[in-house]
């Protein structure tokens, strides 16, 4: 069931209601399969994978805390290579298995293995994480092994996080099923305002800039110049607004409710650097990779190659993780050396902004920053947002083609005014891009929750009413689908 759907219109005031009338002993039962429905909406037959990866991660749970020794690492990694061997299956086994079947027809091998024909179960990559995390807590003695098999299911299950985030914890969202939430008045409307702000980003920005977005990477050996300039920079914008609007519809419904997830983007495009930036985007994610993957490389307690590689080997498995084809690890290993070669050449950049003298205007200088750090990202999304390498190769290549000619500029703009979109509309769509901008420059995360709370009321109920009219008027309403569904 996705957010911007009539049915969720439906689904979640009835939830909620229901939620606050019954029984507080009851509520976890109720919620349990308010969340089942609302998974097998998307296709019903994959609860069985999800309630696969439910009973391997509750028993695994209680078998490592009350095993010692050797056992206790055995079935921790017994526990890891069960619920990955789904979501291997699903997602990773056509990929290894196309490259190895090309792999034997270059060295004219017999490969007699088959494509599988399955269909990716919506969220398995993000539930699977939270139960990996689970287990791992277990082991490290952080955290107490859940008896209560319906708790541990809701734990899993948890509707508004479950499809795409925010990766929880055990320690932050296991204990909250326990608690009894009364309604009230201040936390509820906190919530539906987060969530009206999740659907603006999503319904009026990032749906909209997906009508150009989507033309151009249809086919982009269509296109030079401007267009590709134009579809790579509202890319980097989409996909934020796609994302970070579904984690705020998630994260507001479920504070109606009274739960508290974390914060899963923390305005990352104010960022002045790369690192800065991955400490701000998919929080829940990064967050995750760092303490089960990063930090036990090593981090950057050891010498510093070896630290380069740790941050490589993190951020190219992140890359697997988005998706199952080279592209998505030739964007996350990117991302790596990003990192690394700001680490590289600190001295050196340093050294040059002393040079010409930027440090006199650090207003001046942290601009120029973000905006260079917003461009880098928006350039690696070329290689994410492309069908294929030689497409993300091509729009690499001619994005500055024909602009070195007044005529080619020229061709090169009719060229996107071609594109078949309401011009009038993306006006109204740029507009909406400022607005967001201005607000989020205007209301920290920590502030998110409360949004405008503290401005006055005129200002705070023209802010409403106006993204109320831009969701009325210029929302795009055709059940697109987030994003980060996909993987």
């Amino acid at each position: 069931m996705l957010f911007n759907s009539f049915s969720f219109l439906i689904f979640f005031p009835t939830v909620t209601a229901l939620y606050f009338l019954i029984p507080h002993r009851y509520r976890w039962f109720f919620l349990l399969m308010a969340s089942w429905v609302f998974y097998m909406a998307f296709l019903p037959v994959y609860i069985l994978i999800l309630g696969l990866t439910i009973a391997i991660d509750y028993s695994a749970g209680l078998l490592i805390e009350r095993t010692e020794g050797k056992k206790k690492k055995v079935f921790l990694i017994l526990s890891i290579v069960s619920t990955c061997g789904a979501i291997f299956v699903f997602k990773y086994f056509n990929f290894f298995n196309s490259n190895l079947a090309q792999a034997a027809h270059f060295l004219h091998w017999n490969y007699p293995i088959e494509s599988l024909s399955l269909i990716l179960p919506v969220g398995i990559s993000f539930y699977t994480f939270q139960g990996i995390s689970y287990v791992i807590e277990i082991y490290r003695g952080h955290q107490k092994a859940e008896t209560h098999i319906g708790i541990f299911a809701l734990y899993i299950s948890f509707y508004p996080q479950l499809v795409a985030g925010p990766i929880e914890r055990p320690g932050n969202l296991l204990p909250q099923f326990y608690e009894k939430h009364t309604y009230d008045d201040q936390r509820v409307m906190d919530g539906l305002k987060l969530m009206l702000w999740g659907f603006f980003k999503k319904v009026v920005v990032a749906d909209k800039l997906a009508m150009v977005v989507d033309q151009v990477y249809q086919d982009p050996t269509q296109f030079t110049g401007i267009p590709l300039m134009a579809a790579a920079l509202f890319f980097g914008i989409q996909v934020y607004c796609d994302f970070s609007g579904y984690s705020d519809i998630a994260i507001g419904a479920a504070q109606v409710m009274g739960f508290r997830l974390m914060d899963n983007f923390n305005r990352p495009f104010h960022s002045a650097s790369m690192a800065e930036f991955w400490r701000r985007w998919h929080v829940s994610l990064m967050t995750w990779f760092r303490d089960y993957v990063y930090i036990p490389l090593g981090g950057n307690r050891v010498g510093k190659w070896r630290w380069y590689f740790n941050i490589f080997i993190t951020f190219t498995l992140s890359g697997l993780w988005h998706g199952a084809h080279w592209g998505m690890i030739f964007w996350g290993s990117l991302n790596g050396c990003y990192l690394i070669f700001s680490d590289w050449t600190k001295n050196v950049r340093r050294h040059c902004v002393k040079g010409v003298g930027l440090n006199r205007f650090p207003a001046f200088h942290k601009g120029l920053q973000i905006a260079f750090t917003f461009l880098l990202f928006c350039f690696t999304l070329i290689i994410f947002r492309s069908k294929t390498l030689p497409d993300a190769f091509y729009a690499i290549t001619h994005l500055g083609a024909g602009l070195g000619s007044s005529e080619g500029i020229k061709m090169s703009m009719g060229a996107l005014y071609d594109l078949s979109v309401d011009r009038y509309q993306l006006i109204f769509t740029l507009l909406s891009i400022g607005i967001m901008v201005l607000i989020e420059r205007m209301v920290p995360l920590r502030n998110m929750r409360q949004m405008f709370s503290k401005r006055s009321v005129l200002c705070r109920w023209a802010m409403y009413y106006l993204i109320i009219f831009f969701l009325i008027f210029f929302g795009e309403y055709n059940d697109q689908v987030f994003i980060y569904f996909q993987f």
